[in-house]
């Protein structure tokens, strides 16, 4: 029997439905309990039709947990250690308070979670902590959560990757007037009254990226903001693509999603066929960089994350 310590890993996400029966209480949960209305629930039905009927998040975020796993134990687990990786869901079960419970019932008594959002923000990543921590405070399990990873260098490196790979899809005489729209979820506006870190995060990580590949043309953008009666942080993507066509005359735009970093809902909707429709009705050239998911470099941020989180814990307990 192996005396090795376990250290567990709740890997944090925002979950989704996994087929349409799934959409109505996802979508009521989101809204705190409230049902969502016929057309409300239509609208977003119909967003996954769109798409073909698919619900890719939860395979994605299953893959990224398996392969953070094994990457931890490949390349940080020794005679001392291994670790083992456990889901969280914000949304849908297994919800963060399940997963933290699973980690106390396999008899783990140490753990460090991490979120599948690089950019901290108290209305996304700061809520997924809070209820972990108080979950594990519950059980006296030890738990350290990482804020933020936005300049992580290997994820620097992938998104470097992505926009060198959208950016050789233009020819020669298109590059020079290629314009990148970097973008991530909108969130209401009210988060800028107390100083939220999350936009310049999010602009931390484009500069750094711009810095990197030496993007020449550049500037930020939302999109999916919730339909709400509260105003949401905009502009909206697709009024930046409509935008900086009509006043400066852009056809070539790269679209990089920054803030996800799966093949969901937000990227193959309202990128690849919204953000895409407009092009099309402007006559632009849209590329979007491709999603994270499992790359190896993704998953070494992740895990090098996770690693030094615990190390420096570790010297002050």
């Amino acid at each position: 029997m192996s005396n090795k310590e376990v250290i567990g890993v709740l890997v944090m996400s925002y979950g989704t439905p996994e087929n349409m029966e799934m959409v109505e209480p996802f979508f009521t949960h989101i809204r705190r309990g409230n049902p969502p209305s016929p057309e409300q629930l239509q609208e977003l039905c119909d967003r996954y039709e769109a798409i073909g009927g698919l619900f890719p998040l939860k395979e994605n975020t299953d893959n990224q947990l398996r392969e953070l796993e094994k990457y931890l134990n490949e390349h940080f687990a020794d005679e001392q250690r291994t670790f083992r990786c456990f889901h969280g869901m914000k949304h849908v079960v297994p919800f963060v308070e399940d997963g933290v419970e699973a980690i106390v019932a396999a008899g783990i008594t140490k753990a460090v979670g991490i979120v599948l959002a690089p950019h901290y923000s108290t209305m996304s990543v700061a809520g997924y902590v809070r209820r972990a921590m108080e979950t594990a405070a519950k059980h006296s399990l030890q738990l350290t959560c990482i804020d933020s990873y936005h300049l992580h260098p290997k994820l620097i490196e992938a998104l470097v990757i992505r926009w060198q790979e959208a950016f050789a899809q233009f020819s020669d005489s298109e590059k020079p007037t290629v314009r990148t729209i970097f973008s991530a979820h909108s969130l209401p506006v009210k988060i800028l009254e107390s100083n939220d870190p999350y936009p310049e995060q999010l602009l931390e990580t484009s500069r750094a990226i711009v810095a990197a590949a030496g993007v020449k043309e550049w500037q930020f953008a939302w999109q999916s903001a919730g339909q709400t009666a509260i105003p949401w942080l905009g502009p909206d993507i697709k009024d930046v693509m409509r935008t900086i066509y009509e006043e400066e005359g852009v056809r070539n735009v790269i679209a990089s999603p920054i803030g996800f970093v799966s093949d969901h809902l937000e990227v193959l909707c309202d990128i690849d066929i919204e953000a895409q429709d407009v092009a099309s009705e402007l006559g632009m050239k849209l590329v979007r960089t491709r999603s994270l998911n499992t790359d190896p470099l993704y998953i070494e941020t992740l895990a090098t994350s996770v690693v030094t989180r615990l190390a420096q814990w570790e010297q002050r307990v």
